[in-house]
Order: structure tokens, then C-alpha cells, then sequence
């Protein structure tokens, strides 16, 4: 019958794609808007997989419960405390910023899941995330993860300048955006400075980062650059459309891929969807933020983010209008002529 699901002999987990996100302290907000980002644009089905302290549980399943039921037929959730398997918690609460460490466990913590996207809370999709999860299949025998570089350009990268520790190739990866296949992350001996023999992920974790914890500045991070430093054969670097942070534009436009094909994942970091620093990003923030769920996605997104767009132009970022628009009217048509095959499928039937 018209409208009726098949379901299949897989379990739901096998069908989803899999997304967890870690969010502590002032973070409610700017993970609500990422995850609305995920479902607005998103074809198949989600999991969220939500790392959280114990007093935002509450107000993360009031908020989900208030969308309306046609998004939360999209997707399923799970919310987790904050535990960390090995070491000892404190130090690890400590490392970067509170919490952040939590995504070195999600191997060891999600048994259950083969592969995972995680994203840091200031991460918003500007396609579906169908597309990033394809990259997955593209993985050769040895990758496990993926991750996009820091930097496109040694001399004014980050750890190119300053790092005291090893780092992956030459100006290292961000993890804001990762792809993980967890099975083969658990079933993997690692590569290390410390035993001429491989070690697990988790043997891995406490001795590493008490191996190099004076030297490390950018926490979990660099700990991951350090990992796959010494294992660079485990590692896919997709290109910087797919982790787009104000690096890439305000000194001038660094990213190849962005400019051809448009921004896929914007990445506020340095909190520049609550300051005036960055008014590109704070305008997409602000309009994802604000869109009613049920609405027209051009007249109620698209159109003012144009106008919202043209208020930026004073800034190098705002020169560029078109690189953070083309993926959202890619995205957008798609969504339009799938409804309207659906509509038009509807009502050939009667």
C-alpha cells in the first residue's frame, strides 16, 4: 500500500547512520541546532548517540520531544553520562575542555556499533550526512577513521608552528568532524612510542596521554594526531569542505574543495556562532537555529540567509557568499523534487 514501509530483516542499527556528539556545560543550544541541521537535510534514518551530563539529560529529551512528530519519525536517540573507561576520570574531565576526551571511548562505550560520525556541538550539516556516511565505503583495508587536515597551508598552520608533539602528515588533522568505523578501531593493535609491540585502542589511551600530556595543548586532538602519526596507513583524510572552520576564509580563501563544491559541514569553533568575529557563520547558525521546523526550506532558510549574507560582505568570509550557499540550494532542490515525486506518486494512485 501507498506509504507503507517495508521492513526489513535488519535491525534498525544496521540501517541507521550513527552520529554522537558530547555536550557539557553551555552546550544545550548550539547541539539542538546541530542536530536539527542532521535531520532537515538528512534521507535516511538517524541515530544520535548524545554524551551529556547528568542535568542536561532532562532538558535535551524536553526539547526533542517538542519537534514535531513528521522530523522525529527521522530518527532515534540514545543520551549517555559522560564515563570514561581507563585512567583516571578527573584527569581526563580536565583534558581540553570538560568532557571533550569523551570521544577517544566512543570504541570502547558503543560496543554495539560498527561505524559512527561523530562531531563536536558547533558543527552544523549543510547536506545530508548520507553523503559523508558513502565515505565510509570508500575506506581502504587498513583505514578506520577519517578526518579532514587542519590546515591547508604548512607556514600559517597551527601545529606546522607551534606543536610539541608527533602529528599527522604535514599540518596535522582536525577532529571536530570524524568518521569511524569502531569495529576495526576495537579490532586493531596500534602502532605506539611506548612497546615495540601493537597495542589495543583502549591499552593505548591512558599511557599515551601520560606519555605526552605537557606537551599536548589541543587535548583529545592532539592525542589523535599523535595516534595516527604512528599509524598513518588507519587514516582517510577527506578534503576541507567536509570540516569548514573561519580558518578557511578569513584570511583569505584556503579551500580548494569549498569553492568548487560548495561547503558540506560548517565548523564554528573558537565560538564564533555567538560573537560578532565571524558574521558568516553566526548567519547560518542563526537561521538554522531559527527555522520553523515545519516550513517552506527556501522562503523560511535560504531567502534570509541571503539578506542575513549581505551584511557580512565587509568581512573576507562574507566575500564568499556563494561557497556556503551552494550545498544548502543543492540540498534543498533535492528535498523539493523528492516531495514532489512523492506527492505527484500519491495521488497517480487514485
Amino acid at each position: 500500500k501507498p506509504g507503507e514501509h517495508k521492513h526489513s530483516k535488519e535491525p534498525s542499527s544496521l540501517q541507521c547512520m550513527h552520529l554522537a556528539v558530547v555536550a557539557c556545560g553551555d552546550r544545550l543550544e548550539e547541539t539542538l541546532i546541530m542536530l536539527k541541521s542532521a535531520v532537515l537535510f538528512s534521507n535516511r534514518r538517524l541515530c544520535f548517540h548524545i554524551f551529556a551530563e547528568d542535568s542536561l539529560k532532562p532538558e535535551f529529551e524536553k526539547k526533542l520531544r517538542e519537534w514535531p512528530s513528521s522530523y522525529t519519525k527521522k530518527f532515534e536517540y540514545n543520551i549517555y553520562p559522560i564515563t570514561f573507561s581507563v585512567g583516571n576520570a578527573q584527569e581526563w574531565k580536565k583534558l581540553f575542555k570538560p568532557c571533550a576526551a569523551q570521544r577517544l571511548f566512543l570504541p570502547v562505550i558503543l560496543k554495539d556499533v560498527d561505524s559512527l560520525l561523530y562531531v563536536d556541538t558547533d558543527v552544523l550539516f549543510l547536506r545530508p550526512i548520507d553523503d559523508i556516511w558513502h565515505i565510509l565505503k570508500e575506506f581502504n583495508s587498513t583505514q578506520l577513521a577519517a578526518m579532514a587536515p587542519e590546515h591547508e597551508i604548512p607556514k600559517i598552520g597551527w601545529y606546522s608552528r607551534f606543536a610539541r608533539h608527533p602529528y599527522y602528515g604535514t599540518t596535522g588533522v582536525n577532529s571536530g568532524v570524524m568518521l569511524m568505523n569502531l569495529t576495526r578501531i576495537r579490532n586493531t593493535q596500534f602502532k605506539n612510542s611506548m612497546i615495540p609491540s601493537g597495542l589495543t585502542w583502549e591499552e593505548m589511551l591512558y599511557p599515551l596521554y601520560q606519555k605526552y600530556k605537557n606537551y599536548i595543548t589541543w587535548g583529545d586532538q592532539d592525542l589523535l594526531n599523535i595516534i595516527f602519526y604512528f599509524n598513518p596507513e588507519c587514516l582517510y583524510v577527506f578534503p576541507c569542505q567536509w570540516n569548514y572552520r573561519p580558518d578557511h576564509c578569513m584570511y583569505g580563501s584556503n579551500c580548494k574543495g569549498a569553492e568548487e563544491e560548495g561547503v558540506s559541514i560548517l565548523h564554528g569553533n573558537r565560538g564564533v556562532y555567538h560573537d560578532d568575529k565571524q558574521p558568516t557563520f553566526k548567519a547560518l547558525y542563526e537561521v538554522i537555529r531559527d527555522f520553523p521546523f515545519e516550513d517552506n526550506l527556501f522562503q523560511s532558510l535560504y531567502y534570509p540567509l541571503q539578506s542575513k549574507f549581505l551584511d557580512t560582505v565587509h568581512t573576507l568570509c562574507g566575500r564568499i557568499p556563494q561557497v556556503f550557499l551552494k550545498q544548502i540550494e543543492k540540498t534543498m532542490k533535492k528535498v523539493y523534487e523528492n516531495r514532489v515525486i512523492v506527492y505527484l506518486g500519491a495521488n497517480h494512485r487514485y
